[in-house]
């Protein structure tokens, strides 16, 4: 078992870009406002915990419950777009009275938004490429990251100021929903061929 920190780096800026945790921090703000506090060691590590176990048995779960990563994409992109939609429109889709910080912790936030459909099945293309190891690694550092955003989002929102989250939402808003029509005609194409 064989470290490779180039194989590292790159896995990890590949998962960093995917989940976006500097672009989803108007949603972490709004979620914040929404149930009063958000565990953020919980969301990191649960997610740190999807990602991992999907490393190892995402495609044979997938295989087994009859889903293929397509579809999986596919109906995580439809979530993406729905949140998306929160954002940019003002809106309210998920029901309020149902959430808490503990499930807010774990849905949306550690699923989908960290550990989504994009980075899932990201990890499953990693692991065609890099060793196993060096993936855990480049998750683990990422979980890292997310933590710390997480921990210190309300001091982003305070420097940013109410005006800024605003804005800063309104364009994550349309990012996401291009992400998520991204990973929807990506997979879509692959399951309709």
């Amino acid at each position: 078992m064989e470290f490779n920190f180039r194989q590292i780096f790159t896995a990890f800026m590949v998962l960093f870009a995917v989940i976006d945790i500097i672009g989803n921090i108007p949603i972490i703000i709004d979620l914040r406002k929404k149930v009063g506090h958000i565990q953020s060691e919980k969301a990191s590590i649960i997610a740190g915990i999807i990602m991992i176990v999907f490393l190892f048995v995402g495609e044979r779960l997938l295989h087994f419950i009859g889903v293929d990563v397509n579809s999986f994409a596919v109906a995580g992109a439809f979530i993406l777009f729905f949140i998306a939609l929160e954002m940019i429109l003002g809106i309210t889709l998920y029901k309020e009275e149902e959430s808490n910080a503990i499930t807010a912790s774990v849905f949306p936030l550690a699923f989908p938004l960290i550990a989504g459909p994009g980075s899932l099945t990201t990890l499953l293309s990693l692991r065609a490429e890099f060793e196993i190891q060096n993936i855990i690694c480049a998750v683990i550092i990422n979980v890292l990251v997310i933590f710390i955003v997480l921990k210190t989002s309300s001091r982003i929102e305070r420097l940013i100021g109410p005006n800024g989250i605003r804005i800063i939402r309104k364009v994550f808003g349309v990012i996401l929903l291009a992400i998520a029509v991204k990973l929807f005609t990506a997979n879509i194409k692959a399951l309709l061929v």
